[in-house]
Formats: structure tokens, C-alpha cells, sequence
């Protein structure tokens, strides 16, 4: 991947449900941007205490797991994938039992900072080969990337992102229901937005982007429109 359109960081924040994952890799790609989903790593993580037959509200020996787990995280945003000590797990960390799971596990203190710093290794790696990249999660403006010139909070209503992971859910063959995935959602909301360490919440500066009204087409306007007016689309 050459140089791209995308001068520098955007962050992009936001719970469960509100579509992160595609709206970044799209606009990654709309950027010739490198992307990276940090959740994967959380999840990858959850999947590997699993594996491992530990609790993972066992602090101790959920660390011990994860500085012992290798990942290995794709940032190209039309095939991303993420592997577990050479395993690739791009599927297995979207279970049922890794979502129960990554709530605790990314609560973990020393778990985030580890983390943090691969992600933010990737992250240099990518605005000094490529020029830029769209980076999703829950903390990316507020711990991760504080200074990137670009942070976007996403959020829609919890039925709408509900309707959106059960709908995403039956895509991938997994069983869901829009009750379900509701209250997974709520759950979700409730532990990430109240855990002590790097608690979900909009960056002071952030650019709040509520989608509940926007397809796909529609966010994605939207976020080009903010590079833009931030100057950090280069074209020609």
C-alpha cells in the first residue's frame, strides 16, 4: 500500500452496535487509509483466557495470558483478519462466549496498557508508511490517540444498534435475536462506560455523529465532510 489520501489520525469512538467497524473500514478504504479495529484485540485476548481455561475475572492470570498471547492485527481495511499465536481467529472472537468474556477482560488494567502499546506501534507504523488510518474503539480519542486532529464519537439509539447486530449476527450464521442482542448491548453499554480503567466517553473535542437516521452512504459522507474540513485529505 503506497501513499494514501488520509494525512494522519482519525479516531473513531463509540458503544456496541453503532456500525464502527464497517463506517471505518469503508472510509479507510474510500482513503486509501490503513485501518485497525482495537476491539479484535480485546477480543482475541477474551478468546485466549478462554482457551486457556481461566476465569476472566481473575486478574492475575488473565494478564498472564495475554503477555503470552501473540497477535498478529491486519491493517489493510478490505482484509484486515487478526491471529491468535498464528491462528487466525477473525471469526472465532465474534462467538457468543468471547462477547460474554471481553467486558472483564478488556476492564483489566495491565491488559489495556499492553495493548495501547501495540496499538499505538501500529498506529505510528501507519502514518509513517501510508500517511494515515482510521482507528475504531472505545477509548482511541480519550487514551489510545489524545492528540489525533480528527476524533468522532458514533453513537445511535440502543434499538437501532441492536437492530444492526442482530441483522449482522444472521449475516455471519450466528443465531440472534433483536431482544438478545438488546440487552447485550445495554449490557455492554452499562460495564464499558462505568469501568474504572479508560471508561467509554467522548473526547472533550470529539465530533459527536449520531447515525440512528444514517445508512452507511450517509455516515460516510458525514466523516468525509470532517476530514475535509480538517484538511486532511490530500488528493492530486
Amino acid at each position: 500500500m503506497g501513499q494514501g489520501q488520509l494525512r494522519g489520525v482519525v479516531a473513531l469512538d463509540g458503544p456496541a452496535g453503532t456500525g464502527k467497524s464497517t463506517v471505518a473500514k469503508r472510509l479507510a478504504m474510500v482513503l486509501d487509509a490503513r485501518y485497525l479495529d482495537t476491539g479484535s484485540m480485546y477480543r482475541a485476548i477474551a478468546l485466549a483466557v478462554l482457551r486457556a481455561g481461566v476465569d476472566p475475572a481473575d486478574e492475575a492470570k488473565v494478564v498472564a495470558v495475554a503477555e503470552n498471547a501473540v497477535l498478529v492485527v491486519g491493517t489493510d481495511p478490505r482484509q484486515p483478519g487478526i491471529t491468535l499465536d498464528g491462528d487466525d481467529v477473525s471469526s472465532a472472537i465474534r462467538g457468543p462466549e468471547v462477547s460474554l468474556a471481553v467486558s472483564p477482560v478488556s476492564a483489566t488494567g495491565n491488559v489495556r496498557e499492553l495493548l495501547v502499546a501495540q496499538q499505538r506501534a501500529i498506529i505510528e507504523d501507519a502514518v509513517d508508511h501510508v500517511g494515515g488510518i482510521v482507528v475504531e474503539g472505545r477509548d482511541i480519542g480519550t487514551v489510545v490517540t489524545p492528540d489525533a486532529p480528527l476524533k468522532v464519537y458514533l453513537t445511535a439509539s440502543a434499538e437501532a444498534r441492536a437492530a444492526r447486530r442482530t441483522k449482522q449476527d444472521s449475516a455471519a450464521g450466528r443465531e440472534s435475536t433483536v431482544d438478545a442482542a438488546l440487552a447485550d448491548v445495554q449490557r455492554r453499554d452499562k460495564y464499558d462506560s462505568s469501568r474504572a480503567v479508560s471508561p467509554m466517553k467522548a473526547a472533550d473535542d470529539a465530533v459527536e455523529l449520531d447515525n440512528t437516521d444514517l445508512d452507511l452512504s450517509g455516515t460516510i459522507t458525514a466523516l468525509l465532510e470532517l476530514v475535509e474540513r480538517r484538511g486532511l485529505r490530500v488528493t492530486g
